[in-house]
């Protein structure tokens, strides 16, 4: 599996033709799975497919996209001009709304008075019981379900970024290996994690999990206020965006020199992770990529201390669709993007993950991460 050589200057910006294509793709493919159309509420989809990226509240913003009808996208009328400033805007209209009419209205007529729509997942209840309330013969699926591949597969420019924010969060992992751990909290190391993210240039960071010791076996543990000590195996997991794309990259460190259990465990995840990235090529199920992985720390007597998927897809969010977890017979296409992070962890002693970001290509996989995976000895 090759390394990734990231691009030293900006990404160029996707043009209104780019969302354009992207919005008439979506629609073809909700009529092609059967539904009527697709209703995108803010959040990552609209950001992928239009480029807006409005904050969600209670007053009502929808995209409506129907195969063979042009786009539309409802505001509020006192976010209009904010609408109409995004990359996609010339691709679609604005309907806009103001205060005191009912939005749900507005936005009815754009649908079908009957059929079932996809849905955006993070669409607010209210929203869509409002849409129910006023096209009562109509149903609606999430796009997760509907639509999984919406945004799975990247394009040029996509891979671009998303190989920026990799190269950024490798910097970041070179840069966290040369502070001190021992007699710091938790906390003061995930607060290092996140400047260094944002100096190599991401705009949100998303997770900064520090998970020293006992901590390290809760795969999920905010960084706290334990004092790491020497001894210590320290679990690292981090990301955010960078150019609108995801980062995501977990090491694992060891205060002073480790035992032999814990660079033995250490080796088996290793291990496991070579596996599963060995793994990765066009066709393959996503759910042959976990078992790769599982298979060598099941052989090692570990297999009930794996207690998630060995990964998920990352893209304008740095978890989406698809998910590399058993039962997920998607077969890998190139352009797919996602984590292979398997993990062992012994509860009240310590864990150990390791985790990159790999695209498929046309004949394989190539990791958007390129630090090293040996036990890294930290102070």
């Amino acid at each position: 599996m090759s390394s990734p050589n990231p691009p030293a200057l900006p990404p160029v910006p996707f043009t209104a033709e780019v969302y354009r294509a992207r919005m008439a793709k979506a629609a073809e493919s909700a009529a092609a799975a059967g539904l009527a159309g697709v209703i995108v509420a803010p959040g990552p989809d609209l950001v992928h497919l239009t480029g807006y990226r409005p904050v969600s509240t209670e007053r009502l913003t929808l995209l409506v996209l129907r195969a063979g009808e042009e786009p539309v996208l409802v505001v509020p009328t006192l976010e209009a001009p904010d609408a109409a400033a995004a990359a996609g805007a010339p691709a679609l209209a604005l309907r806009d709304w103001t205060d005191g009419v009912d939005p749900y209205a507005v936005a009815s007529p754009l649908l079908a008075a009957q059929g079932r729509f996809g849905v955006s997942d993070n669409a607010w209840a209210m929203h869509l019981l409002g849409l129910q309330r006023a096209l009562p013969d109509t149903t609606y699926t999430a796009l997760t379900e509907a639509l999984p591949m919406l945004r799975a597969v990247k394009d040029g420019a996509e891979l671009e970024r998303l190989t920026a924010a990799g190269a950024a969060a490798d910097a970041t992992y070179e840069e966290i290996l040369k502070v001190r751990f021992s007699g710091r909290r938790e906390t003061d190391v995930a607060a290092d994690l996140a400047a260094l993210l944002r100096h190599f240039g991401h705009s949100q960071v998303d997770f900064t999990v520090v998970g020293s010791g006992p901590n390290g076996a809760n795969p999920h543990h905010e960084a706290g206020e334990r004092t790491i000590e020497r001894g210590d195996m320290v679990v690292l997991d981090f990301g955010g965006l960078k150019h609108g794309y995801g980062s995501d990259t977990s090491r694992t460190v060891h205060v002073g020199e480790p035992t032999a259990e814990e660079q033995r465990v250490h080796d088996i995840v290793r291990e496991a992770q070579q596996a599963g990235c060995a793994a990765v090529r066009p066709g393959v199920a996503c759910q042959e990529i976990d078992r790769a992985a599982r298979a060598v720390i099941t052989e090692s007597g570990y297999g009930d201390r794996f207690i998630h998927r060995t990964g998920h897809g990352i893209g304008v969010t740095t978890h989406e669709p698809p998910y590399m977890i058993e039962g997920e017979e998607q077969p890998l296409v190139p352009g797919m993007c996602f984590s292979v992070e398997p993990g062992i962890y012994l509860p009240g002693r310590f864990g150990v993950r390791i985790e990159d970001i790999v695209t498929v290509t046309e004949d394989g996989g190539r990791r958007l991460n390129a630090t090293a995976r040996e036990l890294a000895i930290v102070e």
